[in-house]
């Protein structure tokens, strides 16, 4: 029984009072996008950011229009099935390749992480690189954040129009062209180029260029940092590559605070003050729209847009470099310096990825430098197992499919053996450059190693000889298969 109930039934002439009202008020589980305007800012780190930029997208638009050979240079023929990467021609059985290449990337990522925090974030990501394009496309027609914020404020005028068509025709332009290099990657680029130019491109090739141009215009044009903060797992993730001597994009809270404003010519230590004088500039050029005051946060994609900017600052105060900068979680505990904290690296974490990193890499290489020119597949004839021909001999049947891995004509000797009397019958075959061709071939065994031999499946051994031409020796590849003698 409650304290009201006790007064009402002690006084039953008393005016009961009202309920009190409890405002009920609703809980969104989704909060509206925030528009993000970051400020321009320029510094080292910038510089850095911009030579990856420069350095990608180069090779991204230039790599498609090289040449070798007299063919593309870097070209994916998936029709043809026969992959060129300057002077290497793979075919699908190459994938093993493939496979080393994402195991380098990933381990690469994993040493990288541990090292120094989410680099392929902050500099090489395609995610990063377009969005750091769009906005500078973006700030060429707009202005820098202030204008941009006051414009989208404003009512619409002739000049905000003629700006937001400005930005949004070479954002289009940029994009087009972007899904138009990345299918050129797939379809010789100077066909694509003509095909475009004549209206003949085909179905998929208009499909997969709208695709990319699309994509790279919504993700770096308008969900920006959505992409890095919900989409992309490796946020979610790179925690567990962390430890408390990775290097990270850190803010000495030590140093900096209480922060205050106060005037360049004031001494912070008679105000109480430390060195961060609360300007809010690192807030405003972040893509991701962190405070990086407050401490590690997975939105953060190591970018170090706010290291320069508070380095700015701090010389305009004339106080030292470093409020916000590279460091770890013990240097900034322990006060550690940035060549004790460089010396920290080296932990068992660091060590082994670099040594599984090395040792991928020097396998891949090597694999590389010994590969057989050419490929051979070995399919047995499904239609018949074994057969019996003229004066009792036993036939097998077996398609070959021999790939010349070289850009030069080759001849090639096919021979089997690994039953007595085994003969093989087989010419010479010559393939043109990067050609493929089927063969059908038969193998034949005596009928006194028919008497022999039992019956079922018995192993041979196929050679395939690459004859010497020009200069290039000869090479074997041998390949196994089984005969079957019939009972």
């Amino acid at each position: 029984m409650n304290a009201h109930t006790t007064a009402a039934t002690a006084d039953p002439g008393a005016t009961p009072r009202p309920a009190e009202t409890v405002e009920v008020k609703p809980v969104f589980l989704y909060q509206a996008h925030r528009k993000i305007y970051p400020k321009a800012v320029q510094g080292l780190f910038q510089n850095w950011r911009w030579a990856v930029v420069w350095i990608t997208q180069l090779v991204f638009y230039g790599l498609p229009w090289l040449s070798w050979n007299q063919r593309q240079a870097v070209l994916f023929d998936l029709g043809a099935r026969r992959f060129y990467i300057g002077p290497l021609v793979l075919y699908p059985q190459d994938f093993i390749y493939l496979t080393a290449l994402l195991l380098i990337s990933a381990y690469a990522l994993f040493l990288f992480t541990a090292v120094a925090g989410r680099l392929w974030c902050g500099y090489a990501c395609p995610q990063t690189v377009y969005t750091e394009v769009f906005m500078w496309l973006e700030r060429q027609f707009e202005g820098d954040r202030a204008a941009r914020m006051k414009r989208d404020a404003g009512p619409w005028t002739a000049d905000k129009l003629a700006r937001k068509s400005g930005k949004q025709a070479s954002w289009l332009a940029l994009a087009g062209w972007t899904g138009f290099t990345f299918v050129g990657y797939f379809t010789p680029i100077h066909t694509l180029a003509a095909s475009v130019i004549a209206g003949t491109l085909g179905a998929w090739e208009i499909f997969w260029v709208l695709f990319y141009g699309f994509a790279t215009y919504g993700f770096a044009g308008y969900m920006r940092e959505q992409v890095c903060k919900y989409m992309c797992p490796y946020a979610r993730f790179q925690s567990a590559m962390f430890d408390k001597d990775t290097l990270i994009i850190s803010y000495d809270s030590a140093r900096g605070e209480p922060r205050g404003s106060r005037s360049k010519k004031a001494d912070p230590s008679q105000l109480g003050l430390g060195s961060c004088v609360d300007c809010n500039l690192c807030v405003q050029v972040c893509p991701t729209g962190i405070d990086i005051r407050k401490g590690l946060q997975y939105e953060c994609i190591g970018c170090a847009a706010c290291v320069d900017v508070c380095d700015q600052v701090m010389d305009k105060m004339n106080y030292p470099r470093g409020l916000v900068r590279y460091a770890t979680q013990n240097g900034l505990a322990q006060g550690l310096s940035q060549s004790q904290m460089l010396r920290r690296m080296a932990r068992p974490r660091v060590l082994v990825y670099t040594a599984i990193l090395a040792l991928i890499t020097l396998a891949l290489g090597t694999s590389l430098a010994l590969r057989t020119p050419f490929k051979v597949d070995i399919v047995r004839d499904r239609a018949s197992l074994a057969r019996m021909v003229d004066d009792g001999w036993v036939e097998n049947v077996y398609r070959l499919q021999v790939m010349n891995a070289t850009e030069a004509a080759q001849t090639y000797r096919v021979s089997a053996d690994g039953l007595p009397g085994l003969v093989a019958d087989s010419q010479p075959l010559k393939l043109g450059p990067a050609e493929a061709r089927w063969l059908t071939l038969a193998l034949r065994v005596p009928p006194q190693t028919v008497q022999q031999q039992k019956a079922g499946a018995h192993e041979v051994h196929f050679t395939i000889e690459r004859v010497a031409h020009d200069g290039d020796a000869a090479r074997l590849l041998r390949e196994k298969s089984t005969f079957m003698i019939p009972r």
